[in-house]
């Protein structure tokens, strides 16, 4: 009889195991995948639309909503985020079991032939009760840790958009300042020409050719680092999405607006305070604070005993007994003070993260406030002196040259120039663009741009991504 019911019992618990398969990891097929891939365009501006029915889509290329849906769905960093969000929700569902019972088998032999039975068999269960203080609170820091995740999920998110928008700030400079640093190239070759001529004729110096070598010089490194900047945009691009460099050769980065003055709101008190409670950090050492809160919660239920219940039976030649036991486990011998006090420790700790990461986000916010009002400030200095002026001198050089008043050296000095104060104008907006950026970053919200009309009503899912 012992021998059948050991049987049935273990069929019963190998029935309802759950069989895993193995999941061995082939490391070489997978770099060969990473190596080898490439970007769902349609997908990618399919899944734009959804996020922003309203804004205005480019028919080719990928602009800055496109790159957010893409990083959405393909960025590995972000993917693997949501995967630990996954995680946190799976632990949370294990803190809501109950503890796991034991069971104890026994049998005793006795040659005792005033016994019914030489054989004795016997079991006893040890069933933990798992209520009050200690289970609440381990489920509440086990639901925080959903939390957590979900905001970690969110800065993920943040920091490859910033990552990808500021790839992208250098492509679309990079391609401007590559262009107008071959005008300028091409201008001061025909200056060198022009010179050299009055050289050779023995009108000028051979030494008045160096400053302008050397200009020339300058103008053709910066125009290969431009070509440089806008390789390692595309670069950056390829890495927040996952896929090698050469996916994007053939992709057209699409910036509409770019040499536009974003728009962006005066950072008052209310819009600081608006943000500090609303960025993900901030809230993510607001759940690590409950989280030691909870953690404290369950030291101090730690002084009571635990308690757990003992049921059992004894079989012996058709005689049952059933015992029934409680078992109790004390706390440590200074009622567990010594673990409260190290928990109160790491709640204070939490406290003082908080102040922390609230001064780090409203320095941030300062920084680059007034980054971006002085970029701002000297991009409007810019086109209101320098543009205007040397675009007066190319002019009257052009009419100069026409009417011989001016020989090819000094016209192309003058053309050259304006070339030089449309770069010094790019180079301003990148600073711009740069500083807007990190004012969006800092608030934690776009400011300007097709992703300011995404709905989270469109797509359930970037609901739950990103709603705080």
């Amino acid at each position: 009889m012992y021998r059948s019911l050991s049987a049935l019992g273990l069929l019963a618990v190998t029935a309802g195991c759950v069989h895993v398969p193995p999941a061995p990891v082939d490391l070489s097929a997978r770099a060969s995948v990473r190596v080898s891939g490439g970007l769902n365009l349609t997908a990618i501006r399919e899944r734009a639309a959804a996020l922003a029915p309203g804004a205005p889509h480019p028919d080719s290329g990928l602009d800055r909503l496109a790159l957010f849906a893409a990083i959405l769905e393909d960025d590995p960093r972000v993917v693997a985020a949501r995967g630990a969000v996954e995680v946190a929700r799976r632990d949370a569902r294990l803190a809501h079991k109950a503890a796991n019972p034991m069971l104890a088998l026994s049998t005793d032999y006795s040659n005792d032939s005033s016994m019914p039975s030489s054989w004795l068999i016997g079991a006893t269960a040890d069933v933990q009760l798992d209520f009050g203080g200690r289970k609440s609170f381990r489920i509440r820091s086990a639901d925080l840790g959903v939390v957590s995740a979900g905001y970690d999920l969110i800065e993920t998110v943040w920091t490859e958009r910033n990552t990808a928008a500021r790839g992208l700030v250098d492509v679309m400079a990079g391609d401007r300042q590559k262009m107008l640093g071959d005008d300028l190239v091409m201008m001061l070759d025909r200056q060198l020409i022009a010179m050299q001529r009055r050289v050779d004729a023995g009108e000028m110096a051979s030494l008045t050719l160096s400053p302008v070598r050397a200009a020339r010089a300058a103008a053709a490194r910066a125009r290969d680092d431009a070509v440089a900047r806008a390789a390692g945009g595309r670069a950056t691009i390829a890495m927040v999405l996952g896929v090698p460099a050469a996916a994007l050769d053939q992709v057209t980065l699409v910036w509409t607006d770019f040499a536009d003055i974003p728009t962006a709101p005066a950072v008052t008190p209310e819009v600081v305070r608006t943000a500090l409670v609303r960025r993900a950090d901030v809230l993510q050492k607001m759940v690590a604070y409950d989280q030691a809160e909870a953690a404290l919660r369950v030291e101090i239920a730690k002084q009571m005993p635990s308690v757990s219940l003992a049921p059992g039976f004894t079989w012996q030649g058709g005689l049952f007994n059933i015992p029934l036991g409680i078992n109790l486990q004390s706390p440590s011998f200074d009622l567990n003070r010594s673990a409260i006090a190290a928990a109160e420790a790491r709640r204070t700790a939490a406290g003082q993260a908080i102040e922390t990461v609230l001064a780090d986000a409203q320095g941030a916010i300062d920084s680059a406030s007034r980054e971006r009002l002085a970029a701002q400030a000297a991009l409007a200095r810019l086109e209101r002196e320098e543009l205007p002026q040397a675009r007066i001198a190319a002019d009257r050089a052009d009419a100069q040259l026409r009417l011989g008043a001016i020989g090819r050296a000094d016209w192309a000095a003058a053309k050259a120039a304006d070339v030089s104060a449309r770069l010094a104008a790019v180079d301003a907006l990148t600073r711009l663009r740069v500083a807007q950026l990190a004012l969006e970053t800092a608030l934690r919200r776009p400011l300007d741009g097709p992703e300011t009309q995404i709905s989270v009503r469109t797509d359930p899912a970037l609901a739950g991504e990103i709603r705080k």
